[in-house]
This record gives structure tokens, sequence and C-alpha cells, in this order.
């Protein structure tokens, strides 16, 4: 590929979201960032400056359970670099607090409609967007969790989720086959962000302890992401699993 990539990076203003906006800005990417706080997205562009990556994020404030939202941060990408090369489908929010029993029907909604709503709607431009440009094709890269294979307690709106996510994942790397687009999912375990800070004073766990568990570098998670998109259209990573070597996931710990 001769042109310059174009990344769009959903609920990129913290967290994973930031370190891959950041990563891929410093290896030569133009990226579109998009969150619901603008103060947050121009807060990471204005870092990407400081890194000599100058103008090349583009904070564009976006829900992404909005589906005409997510449609104008999609024009609004193309608007202003012509193609999008890589989605990173970020954005997710965790469970709603307190026992599930005790959940809204409110609650349970506002999980769906960001974790599995907004991650459709964004695969659903992509594809709009990478089938019908020249060169042809991307990379789509879903954000799901190894929630999804090994629970914590109480965790059932972002579980379901995480679940459907990758039942979007395996569909929408068959549909893109025709249409030269790569669809791939990286299920991350204990990268340190705010809001996984917790996690270094203590979680549940399934035998009802609390405990504390090991973390890893964010950075690293974005350096997955990285690894991921350099390959040509022709490969595709479909499940990448990058988690702290030491964590309670694989086995009893």
């Amino acid at each position: 590929m001769t042109h310059q990539k174009v990344a769009i990076v959903t609920g990129g203003g913290s967290g994973i979201g930031k370190a891959v906006a950041l990563t891929l800005a410093n290896a030569g990417y133009r990226v579109a960032i998009a969150g619901r706080r603008l103060e947050a997205l121009q807060g990471v562009a204005q870092e990407a400056e400081r890194s000599a990556a100058a103008g090349a994020i583009l904070p564009i404030a976006t829900d992404v359970a909005n589906a005409s939202e997510v449609a104008r941060l999609f024009e609004t990408a193309v608007a202003q670099w012509g193609r999008v090369d890589l989605l990173f489908n970020n954005a997710g929010r965790g469970n709603p607090p307190g026992d599930f029993v005790e959940w809204t029907a409110e609650q349970w909604q506002e999980v769906v409609n960001v974790n599995l709503n907004g991650m459709f709607y964004c695969l659903q431009q992509a594809f709009k967007v990478m089938r019908s440009q020249n060169p042809r094709g991307g990379r789509i890269i879903n954000n799901g969790s190894i929630s999804a294979y090994a629970p914590r307690p109480n965790s059932m709106a972002y579980t379901a989720t995480k679940h459907a996510v990758s039942g979007l994942t395996k569909t929408a790397s068959l549909d893109g086959r025709a249409h030269d687009i790569a669809v791939g999912q990286i299920d991350i375990g204990n990268a340190y962000t705010e809001l996984a800070a917790r996690m270094s004073t203590g979680v549940p766990q399934a035998n009802g302890s609390i405990a504390i568990e090991p973390m890893m570098d964010v950075n690293t998670v974005a350096q997955s992401v990285l690894y991921m998109d350099s390959l040509p259209l022709e490969a595709n990573v479909l499940f990448h699993t990058v988690m702290a070597t030491k964590m309670p996931f694989v086995g009893r710990g």
C-alpha cells in the first residue's frame, strides 16, 4: 500500500483507544478519534502534536450508540482524508453497578447500546466505505474481551455483549471476503487504564474472594493492534488474545 493509512478509533479519548490512536499516529497513520467527550479527544490530539505527529489526529465527538452520529463520523473522516483503511472498533462500557438482579431495563440497554449496537453501526459504516474506495478494502479490529470466555462474577451485561461481539467478528469476517475487508478481534486481559486501575487494589474472584491481579502496560495492546494491521489484507488475525502473563485466566489462574 503506497498511500498513507487512515484509521478510525472509537473510544479514543482515554485508555486503550487513546493508546492505540497515539501509537498509530506515531507510526504515520492519519487517525480520526471518536468519543462522547470532545475535550478528552482534543487532549489526545494535543498529545500527538507534542510527539511530532502534528495534524495526525482528528477529534470527532461521537456517540456510537447513535447510528446517525456514527454515519457522520465516517463521512467526516472520508471528507478529511479520502478513505478509511482501519477501524479499531473499541468503544465500550462496563456493567451497571450493584447486583444484576437490581439493574433496571434502562441500565441493561445502555450497555447493549454501546457494546453491541454501537459496534454494529461502526462495522456497517466501515463496510460501506471500504468496499467502494480505491484501492478497495481495509481492516476492522473489534475489541472483544476474555470475559466472553471466562467471565467475572456479576458481569452479565458486559459478558453477554462481548459474546455477541465475537459473533459479529466471525460473520463480518465472512462477509468481508468479497470486498477485501479483513475482520479480526483483539481480546484483552488486564491492561492498565483508568477503568481497570481498581484491579490493582483487588477485584472479586469466582470463589467470592477479593484479589489483586497483575496488570500489563496499555501500550502493549496498542502494539498488538499495530501488528494486526501490519499484515497484508490477504492475511488476517481472526482472534488475538493479549493479557497480563500472570493474571487468573488460564486454568485455575
